[in-house]
């Protein structure tokens, strides 16, 4: 796909990403605009997100970024990035009406829903996608910032197995362009808050073991949030710290939403394809970090999960 292409004859273009962005879905969307803003001086180009964490706030372009969705603008073209359509939240109305819609992701559970779709689940992240789709003569420094915090947020620092040599060679090339990308890692991936510390410890004192202690669960109610004043960006990287523990197939971090209703994070290693699972309960993602939105008691919805990751682990046994 040539994004330029793509976008030849328009004077309005959006760019969207999903709910709850992470550095991937920042980072992508960022660099996308930037790219379009640098190619396409005349156009009008518009991102639109949920506030996103503040260590993402040296991104060039962060402060232009709409986190209202008030305006009534249809566009020409409207990207959708790192996600399908139902995680745009509110700026999935500029999607539905603009004339033409690209998708761009690597999930494998996005069966694509553009009307143009790039969706490549081998890539490590949407940010390395934008990488292979931009004309390298246009990167600059602030553009390969954005790319490399989107490829290390979706790699662990190249440390997941979605990790391959081609991503460490584009982040050789990207590193190049001079930024401090040491500070960059410990900063925006690795650097957490008083109260995000706490947090974590909360959560894993109070973490169970299931499955003769190849599962892991907690869970973050409510009340625990209100209590620590904690927004969902406070719960970055818990799940992943689950999933490190010993012994562990598959780990599962759970915080609620509303009255019987949870949020879910999955992470796992060789053994379990959490995309499966996450998708029997319409969420989707990848083979070793998924989610997806669950109704019912804690209990229920620990039972009903671990019902399929038992299922896997047996198969595996087979």
């Amino acid at each position: 796909m040539n994004i330029l292409n793509e976008c030849k004859d328009a004077s309005t273009i959006g760019i969207g990403g999903h709910i709850r962005p992470d550095g991937d879905c920042v980072g992508s969307c960022l660099a996308l605009y930037q790219y379009l803003k640098k190619c396409m001086p005349n156009t009008y180009i518009k991102v639109f997100l949920e506030k996103p964490a503040e260590i993402f706030s040296e991104i060039k372009g962060f402060e232009e970024i709409d986190t209202e969705c008030a305006e009534n603008t249809t566009f020409d073209v409207f990207f959708c990035l790192d996600c399908a359509q139902e995680r745009l939240g509110s700026s999935s109305k500029y999607f539905e009406d603009a004339a033409k819609t690209i998708n761009i992701d690597h999930h494998i559970s996005n069966l694509g829903c553009g009307t143009v779709n790039y969706v490549m689940p081998k890539a490590s992240s949407t940010s390395e996608l934008i990488y292979d789709l931009i004309d390298k003569e246009q990167l600059d420094c602030d553009l390969a910032k954005a790319i490399y915090i989107g490829i290390i947020h979706d790699t662990g620092v190249f440390q997941y197995s979605n990790t391959a040599p081609e991503t460490l060679e584009k982040a050789a090339k990207l590193i190049s362009f001079g930024f401090d990308f040491p500070r960059l890692i410990e900063e925006t991936f690795y650097q957490k808050t008083y109260r995000q510390s706490q947090i974590m410890g909360r959560a894993l004192i109070e973490s169970m073991r299931f499955l003769g202690g190849r599962g892991i669960v907690s869970c973050m109610t409510r009340q625990m949030m209100e209590f620590y004043g904690a927004e969902t960006s406070d719960l970055e990287g818990i799940v992943n710290h689950l999933r490190n523990i010993k012994d562990v197939d598959c780990a599962i971090f759970m915080y609620q939403t509303d009255v019987l209703e949870y949020k879910v994070s999955l992470r796992s290693n060789e053994k379990v394809d959490v995309s499966k699972v996450a998708a029997y309960f319409g969420g989707g993602g990848h083979m070793r970090a998924a989610g997806c939105t669950m109704k019912g008691t804690f209990h229920d919805c620990v039972n009903n999960l671990s019902l399929h990751i038992e299922k896997q682990l047996k198969e595996q046994e087979c």
